[in-house]
């Protein structure tokens, strides 16, 4: 025992005689051992990944080389020397551009910057409130126009990228994935009465607002229009390309997107109703408002009526009945089906309506 005690004394006194520096080298040099370790681990690994990740990023070089060049800066004067600035994409190598109505709304003049360093003017061909597009156009030879791609085709979690101009970076390129599709603008987050979504993690800023979101292929899935927040908060929004493509077809050809309309401000129908009556098989749409002399109106549609059915098809979501209705033939009749609360309970019914034109179907005049 004492031979034992000795010996753990004389370790101490050794510990003390040789000092902390002593201790603390001693422990550096097994933790570097074990960094060094893991560094080699590391590098072995990246190694085999190598020729992937080679892959990865030959993509991204190919996506940046196939859109870059298609994609523009928009400037707008304000007034008070102010200038806004946004984004937009070459779809017709004629000067044909989409943008987002945001972009170009309240401009005194709009000149569009290319890749190539020239900067033209451009005129605004028409715009549509309803999905916050625009059309503008720009006279230039030797213009390269991006490909329209497939939004349907996409599933979560699929590789996207944004190109686009923020905070008047020109040519910036980000990429992340495809987070959800179909995000509804009642939400508030979004501009856009007839509009669904694809959410994306993105990295999109104010600036970014009108360029292109493309896929894999280098073609165009979206047009950024939003985010979530002042500036990138890892949540951004773009309108899908089968929309895009659509309105811009209908606003190159009119100068404007024309849409049946029926007067009313649709919202979801609040829990505790469907609950009280039975309405929990997920039908229904709420009239939050009705136009006064609008079709509604005159087909006696009341605020607080819940739209079941429009021309046979279920009523479930705000924003899909609105589309329905927004392409339902101007002039013709439709068959809505309601359901009235009365003080004695829930009334259905069957109401004819005469479907209107949109007030947001006018062309394009200078505001």
């Amino acid at each position: 025992m004492l031979v034992v005690l000795l010996s753990v004394l004389s370790v101490v006194g050794i510990a003390r005689m040789v000092g902390p520096d002593m201790v603390r080298t001693f422990y550096y040099n097994a933790a570097y051992g074990k960094l060094d370790a893991e560094v080699d681990v590391a590098t072995q690994g990246l190694e085999k990944l190598k020729p992937r990740l080679e892959d990865f990023s030959l993509a991204s070089r190919l996506v940046a080389k196939r859109v870059g060049p298609s994609v523009v800066s928009i400037h707008k004067p304000g007034f008070g020397g102010e200038e806004g600035q946004g984004s937009g994409v070459i779809v017709d190598p004629e000067g044909y551009i989409v943008t987002n109505l945001h972009v170009v709304i309240g401009a005194r003049g709009l000149h569009v910057r290319l890749t190539d360093g020239r900067t033209i003017d451009a005129t605004i061909v028409g715009v549509d409130e309803g999905t916050d597009l625009a059309v503008i156009k720009i006279d230039a030879e030797n213009l390269v126009a991006a490909q329209w791609g497939d939004s349907d085709a996409l599933d979560l979690g699929d590789l996207v990228w944004a190109v686009g101009s923020p905070f008047g970076l020109d040519s910036s390129i980000t990429f992340g994935i495809v987070s959800a599709k179909e995000r509804r603008s009642s939400s508030g987050m979004v501009r856009g009465a007839y509009q669904e979504y694809l959410q994306s993690d993105v990295a999109v800023n104010p600036g970014n607002s009108g360029g292109p979101l493309v896929g894999i292929d280098g073609k165009i899935v979206g047009i950024n229009s939003a985010i979530v927040g002042p500036s990138y908060r890892g949540i951004s929004f773009a309108i899908p390309s089968t929309i895009a493509r659509e309105q811009y077809e209908a606003i190159r050809k009119d100068g404007f997107v024309e849409r049946g309309y029926l007067g009313v401000q649709p919202e979801p129908v609040p829990t505790a109703v469907r609950r009280k009556f039975g309405m929990e098989d997920g039908r229904g749409v709420l009239v939050a408002q009705v136009v006064q002399d609008g079709p509604a109106e005159r087909a006696g549609l009341q605020p607080g009526d819940i739209i079941l059915t429009w021309n046979d098809h279920q009523a479930t979501d705000p924003t899909l009945l609105s589309r329905a209705i927004a392409a339902t033939e101007i002039g013709s009749t439709a068959r809505v089906e309601i359901r009235r609360i009365e003080r004695s309970g829930p009334v259905e019914a069957m109401v004819e309506v005469e479907v209107g034109r949109s007030p947001l179907s006018v062309p394009f005049t200078r505001r």
